[in-house]
């Protein structure tokens, strides 16, 4: 089964005051799945980085919670550092490791952006793999004038305003949120505390200048020594050897040499192992003749032990009233729902479809919302149904018999509703993804509509059954009425979908 796995690398503008560095590592190891990995604190920086990693659900979560804490614990008017910065949270990455891909990691992007200008009322920026625009495609761009600049012209410079969110700042600042692949953060330490021979090294080595496409550089002044601080963004396109030979050679002309240099955070172990390759010159080296590969490889390769997970197909199969037909109808809802998101997934990206390509998004974060509350309603009205047997089990003179009897086949007959009320929702989505999506996914846009449509009925008929044969209360006739306006609808969907696979498909639904 995929195990998916997501890095996250947020930035906080503290490091001087370790109890607040330490609540906010607590508050992100208090997720569950989530591990903490590392963590560096720059006091000259007076910034903190972080790195872990989870599950993509997990680490989005622990990231919003980094996100309100720090907003809670520093304050940005009484900031100072030598790093630039926006925000009490500055940057969160999120980055693919297993299993997951750039996209999901942009659709967790724009997700929690969202939560945390809607929760928090702090402007959200996009940038990276998930920017809305070019521009804001590097972080520099958006974080140019820092926190005061920033606070005055994004109330009334347009090119300021957020992607989510108020164009206001409070003492929170704006955070700024994406997805990219792995960087290495890289600082090299030189034997002068002159600021400007670090600026012109800097300069000469970071791409906006002239110097190697993926690297980013400042030159600073960190304990009474010049640094040239740098994110290098493809170790693979642009080794570290490289940079550190070329500010080697820039330094040397302004009569500096290399102190020593540092990593902040992790880095790929493949760019070190490349490192030390080129200064060995270790020409016929290979990757297998590391001891902890081949360790890592013996051990991924033994099987692992009831690793399963239950199947509900097995679990509906099994001799048992629950799960039935209703928690079958919410599963098929969430495949549905699914689908939907493939062939917004399928659209995204491709210049054929960048008209669309803002409604394929959200149609991905309306369907997952769907999804989900699908694949919980599965459970729920399991449940649900095992609590109405037992109430009707209750003896007949049990005086309460008859109000447990009414709330639990309210609340029996209430999930299923949800079902059909969230499948009609499923259908008009997959009308859309059928209307405007990658041409060579229509079929599964079909297919979304038809188990949405299969979902629907399956939900009815379980509403209609556990309200049949009750005391017919006010409650459950405005549950039929709400029913029986549900399927008033059906028929215009069905027309639509009729329509869009033969004009736009030639398929006959």
């Amino acid at each position: 089964m995929p195990n998916p796995l997501v890095e996250c690398i947020p930035n906080f503008s503290e490091a001087r005051r370790p109890e607040v560095v330490q609540q906010i590592l607590d508050v992100i190891s208090a997720v569950p799945d989530v591990r903490v990995l590392d963590h560096h604190s720059d006091l000259d920086h007076n910034r903190t980085v972080v790195t872990f990693v989870g599950t993509p659900q997990a680490v989005e979560e622990a990231a919003f919670q980094a996100i309100a804490l720090a907003g809670k614990l520093i304050n940005l008017d009484q900031h100072k550092g030598e790093h630039p910065r926006l925000g009490a949270t500055d940057v969160v990455p999120f980055v693919p490791l297993r299993d997951t891909t750039m996209v999901e990691c942009v659709e967790m992007a724009r997700r929690l952006g969202k939560r945390v200008s809607d929760s928090l009322g702090i402007p959200v920026y996009l940038y990276e793999e998930a920017a809305t625009t070019p521009s804001r495609q590097n972080l520099e761009n958006i974080r140019s004038g820092e926190y005061e600049g920033v606070k005055t012209e994004i109330e009334s410079n347009p090119q300021r305003k957020p992607d989510f969110g108020p164009s206001k700042l409070g003492t929170a600042g704006a955070t700024v949120i994406g997805a990219r692949t792995p960087l290495v953060a890289y600082n090299v330490y030189l034997t002068t505390d002159d600021l400007s021979i670090a600026q012109k090294v800097a300069r000469s080595v970071r791409n906006s200048s002239g110097g190697f496409r993926f690297v980013k550089a400042l030159g600073l002044i960190v304990d009474g020594r010049a640094q040239v601080s740098m994110n290098l963004t493809n170790v693979q396109q642009t080794p570290i050897y490289l940079v550190v030979e070329a500010i080697r050679r820039e330094a040397q002309r302004y009569g500096a040499t290399i102190h020593h240099s540092e990593l902040v955070g992790l880095t790929p172990q493949a760019a070190l192992i490349d490192s030390a390759v080129w200064y060995l010159q270790l020409d016929a080296f290979k990757g297998e003749q590391i001891l902890e590969s081949r360790l890592n490889e013996a051990i991924s390769e033994a099987p692992a032990i009831g690793s399963e997970s239950p199947d509900i197909v097995d679990a509906l199969a099994a001799a048992t009233p629950t799960p039935g037909g209703g928690s079958a109808s919410a599963y098929t809802g969430a495949m549905a729902a699914a689908l939907v998101c493939m062939v917004a997934r399928l659209t995204i990206g491709k210049i054929k479809y960048a008209d669309v390509e803002a409604q394929m998004w959200e149609l991905i974060g309306q369907s997952e919302l769907l999804q989900k509350d699908l694949k919980a309603d599965v459970s729920k009205d399991a449940n649900a149904f095992e609590t109405l047997i037992k109430s009707r089990k209750l003896p007949r003179d049990n005086e309460n018999r008859e109000a447990e009897v009414l709330k639990a086949t309210l609340q029996a007959a209430a999930i299923p509703l949800g079902v059909c009320e969230k499948t009609l929702k499923i259908m008009e989505l997959a009308i859309q993804a059928a209307s405007n999506g990658n041409l060579n996914a229509i079929s599964d846009a079909g297919s979304a509509f038809s188990l949405a449509q299969a979902a629907f009925n399956c939900a009815s008929m379980n509403v209609q059954i556990n309200l049949h044969g009750g005391v017919q209360t006010e409650q459950i006739q405005m549950m039929l009425n709400k029913l029986a306006n549900y399927k008033k609808a059906l028929p215009k969907l069905e027309s639509q979908i009729r329509q869009v696979m033969a004009q736009r498909g030639g398929v006959e639904y």
